[in-house]
């Protein structure tokens, strides 16, 4: 998908020049949107001069009240950020065909409801894939050559005390799997082999195309790898994927990368891993309870953390607007949905 590097606040400026020509408000496709109050993005304003815009977070009345009175013959639902798509949620909405999520991760809608319904998804995945990748393998070089770590060594005023600060590990010649090659794991996959690294994968199924090697489960795929990379989604198949058994196949030079969700990862025992010197190292931008993060983490140097920012930036912000713009004409007009979920 094009981007064109715009700033997501002066998208809506952008919208006023498509003006000509439109539908009135009547003949418009209904499309609902569910967001906290607290996400009040530019989304609509780029929507409304394409779709009649539903938005229970500009209403006063209750939200279960205004779907039940409004949202009945709603067709597409419009989820932003993590705001939950309960089966209740669902139940009020008979007419629903499509969800389109905002996000990568899906774990905040009832998957399994939506599968009986027969309700199709789409994710922000591709939207997002290049600078959540770029996130990840910057992640990855920071703890593998101690970049943050140094800097806090050389902020301290260390190096005229204590001498040269340790050597860190190069990336060329390194084993990297990666869990879940999707849309962020093939970009992730793409960058770490300029770099020269080794790569295999494991994923909800083989890819025929991908010259990489698979692993069916996380455990081999660990046993082979110096680093794993986390991609995936967060689902009940998924939940502490990485657990006591792979971290310690994955060994004590091993490191962690997380740019899917914090439930990837049994956090307790990784934390408990890091103490004992039983893994190499982690990168975390995703944690299990948000925003508390273990504090046993903070103190340590051969870990990286960030506030689950992989994706923030303007240019993602902006191809994510796109991309539902686009779909949501798509679904309308019948033709091909674009970062389809494939819900199992």
């Amino acid at each position: 998908m094009e981007r064109n590097n715009a700033d997501p606040q002066d998208l809506p400026m952008a919208v006023e020049a498509n003006q000509e020509g439109l539908q009135s408000n009547e003949d418009l496709h209904l499309v609902l949107v569910l967001r906290l109050p607290s996400f009040n993005l530019p989304l609509n304003d780029i929507l409304r001069p394409h779709f009649h815009i539903l938005d229970p977070a500009d209403s006063p009345e209750p939200a279960c009240s205004f779907l039940s009175n409004h949202a009945q013959s709603v067709r597409a639902l419009i989820c932003v950020g993590y705001t939950p798509v309960t089966a209740e949620t669902l139940n009020l909405l008979p007419s629903l065909e499509l969800i389109v999520a905002s996000s990568a991760g899906v774990d905040h809608i009832d998957i399994q409801e939506c599968r009986r319904r027969g309700i199709i998804m789409t994710n922000a995945s591709t939207a997002f894939a290049e600078d959540a990748a770029d996130y990840a393998v910057a992640l990855l070089i920071d703890v593998w050559r101690r970049i943050s770590a140094a800097d806090r060594f050389l902020h301290a005023g260390l190096w005229p005390v204590k001498g040269d600060y340790p050597l860190a590990s190069k990336l060329r010649g390194k084993r990297v799997g990666i869990v879940g090659l999707g849309s962020i794991g093939f970009e992730v996959s793409k960058r770490l082999e300029a770099f020269g690294c080794s790569i295999a994968y494991n994923s909800r199924m083989e890819k025929p195309s991908v010259p990489f090697p698979y692993y069916a489960n996380v455990l081999d795929l660990a046993a082979h790898s110096d680093a794993l990379v986390l991609c995936c989604s967060l689902t009940e198949q998924t939940r502490h994927i990485i657990n006591k058994d792979v971290m310690t196949a994955l060994g004590k030079k091993g490191v962690i990368i997380n740019v899917g969700r914090g439930g990837l990862i049994d956090e307790k025992e990784l934390v408990q891993f890091l103490l004992r010197g039983d893994i190499g190292g982690a990168g975390l931008d995703v944690f299990e309870n948000e925003p508390d993060v273990p504090r046993e983490l903070f103190e340590l140097d051969n870990v990286v953390l960030s506030p689950h920012r992989a994706i923030a930036t303007p240019e993602s912000f902006e191809a994510v607007y796109q991309l539902i713009l686009t779909n949501l004409k798509a679904f309308f007009s019948n033709k091909p949905l674009q970062s389809v979920y494939q819900i199992e």
